[in-house]
């Protein structure tokens, strides 16, 4: 505990964001870090509670307590190494993750909870920024050898881990850079692409294999990798945009949003075949899905130049409690410490555009070159039945046409989008064996977004983490 008083002496404090007049002129992160004083003082804030339920809300179990502690006291290369213990990439989540942690802190039953998401970050690039982060390279390999398909969070956490038990890690990426969404599903503003290469060119240095522009299921069969590898890890995300089957959905203009991001993203490295990419700039734009990848649409729209942008959300307005409501104030289906539901703004929504709640997109509407021009939605309203089961009922004389150039589909995923030859649950993600990363293939294991569906980049992390531990106890069997 850093200072006994300290959560009573000093305030939470966040990192600083540039003017959103200069911030839509680009593409570069925009949080300004706390400096070391301020950081000192925000892990001083840390009680050391008895039962620390910070642990609870994070799905790694980060021993947050203990880091807070470090940093109160400058220690900040312990402070590293004991955040290292359970999360791989701190520097991801200290950027990307809604902080389920903070939800869960004691102090935010009647106070601000701490800085626990800008203290993570900055202890992170204090081990970059001092050379305290170096390739970890096994002393004896094991000779097993592992295939990780995909990249992402959860590829990346669980390649590390095996390779550091001594196994031969090869991971497999279909695009033609690592990082799965890292890379190409969450803007630079929000996540830089040379903080993921700096995470990429470590675990290389530790011996990990990349082989990219390479698909199993079209390049590489699933037969061919468990014939040429001892165990398999299917990490390749939950892929299957989810799609609006309505009127007009052939019309030029429509797209999913993971088109405008990857082309974004492709735009700012320079690549020859983003000069036909999708582009908001000088089009009234309409985001349909009012989650994360629907609020990284509406950021880069507005980067790009948009005439308009606007968001729809099926589901009513939450309640709005401000940002951090205590304890009594929260409602009683999500109380302390649980993840809270009510009304939340991102940082790309305090840019700008507008949004809408509770409408329902009924048809797009085309000029007579094929290209959209319009959509027309209705108002909807959430009612109970006697079962408590609520359903949505369109509301009788609410239509409503809105100009549109671009239409971006932010509605979720479906599941995988190849066919692994693995069982399959009826949701689409691949089927494990209860608690377990195991699939209907005993040589083939499944972690993140492809065995638990669209999630966090946190829980990528802890569930890769989990399933490397699970191939390497089935390895010494």
């Amino acid at each position: 505990m850093g200072e006994v008083e300290g959560f009573l002496k000093y305030r939470r404090m966040d990192p600083k964001k540039q003017a959103v007049d200069l911030r839509l002129k680009h593409f570069d992160e925009f949080m300004e870090p706390l400096n070391d004083r301020d950081l000192r003082k925000q892990g001083a804030r840390c009680m050391d509670c008895g039962v620390p339920f910070c642990h609870q809300g994070c799905p790694l179990g980060n021993n947050i307590p203990e880091w807070n502690d470090l940093v109160s006291k400058s220690d900040w290369k312990k402070a590293l190494h004991s955040l290292h213990q359970t999360n791989n990439f701190p520097e991801f989540t200290g950027r990307v993750c809604p902080a389920p942690c903070e939800t869960a802190c004691v102090l935010g039953i009647n106070e601000d909870p701490i800085s626990i998401e800008a203290i993570e970050m900055a202890i992170a690039d204090k081990g970059f920024e001092y050379g305290w982060i170096e390739p970890l390279v096994p002393e004896a390999r094991t000779g097993f050898t592992i295939a990780i398909v995909g990249s992402g969070p959860a590829g990346l956490a669980a390649a590390q881990q095996l390779n550091r038990k001594g196994h031969l890690v090869t991971v497999y990426e279909r695009s033609d850079r690592p990082g799965g969404l890292l890379m190409y599903g969450i803007p630079d503003f929000k996540l830089a692409k040379d903080k993921v290469l700096r995470r990429v060119d470590q675990l290389k240095a530790e011996g990990i294999t990349f082989v990219l522009n390479t698909e199993i299921g079209v390049d590489v069969t699933m037969a061919e990798l468990e014939a040429d590898f001892d165990r398999v890890l299917v990490a390749s995300g939950a892929s299957k945009p989810r799609d609006i089957a309505i009127p007009g959905r052939s019309l030029t203009g429509i797209h999913f949003a993971d088109d405008i991001l990857r082309m974004a993203t492709k735009y700012k490295f320079n690549d020859s075949d983003s000069n036909n990419r999708v582009t908001a700039r000088g089009k009234h734009v309409i985001v349909i899905g009012g989650g994360d990848t629907g609020s990284d649409c509406l950021g880069t729209s507005l980067r790009q130049g948009a005439k308009s942008v606007t968001q729809f959300e099926i589901m009513p307005m939450p309640v709005d409690l401000g940002r951090f409501p205590r304890a009594p104030e929260r409602p009683e289906v999500s109380p302390w410490p649980a993840w809270t539901m009510m009304l939340r703004t991102s940082t790309s929504q305090q840019e700008g555009g507008k949004r809408e709640w509770a409408v329902l997109t009924k048809k797009f509407i085309g000029d007579e070159n094929g290209t959209i021009k319009a959509m027309e939605t209705v108002d909807v309203e959430w009612q109970e039945d006697e079962s408590g089961k609520k359903h949505m009922v369109p509301m009788e004389g609410s239509e409503r046409t809105w100009p549109c150039d671009l239409a971006l589909i932010a509605v979720g995923f479906e599941g995988i989008d190849k066919d692994f030859s693995l069982a399959i649950t009826d949701r689409g993600q691949i089927q494990t064996k209860e608690n377990a990363f195991e699939t209907s293939s005993k040589k083939v294991f499944a972690a993140g977004d492809a065995r638990r569906g669209q999630s966090l980049v946190v829980w990528a992390i802890a569930e890769g983490r989990q399933a490397a531990e699970a191939i390497h106890s089935s390895l010494q069997v």
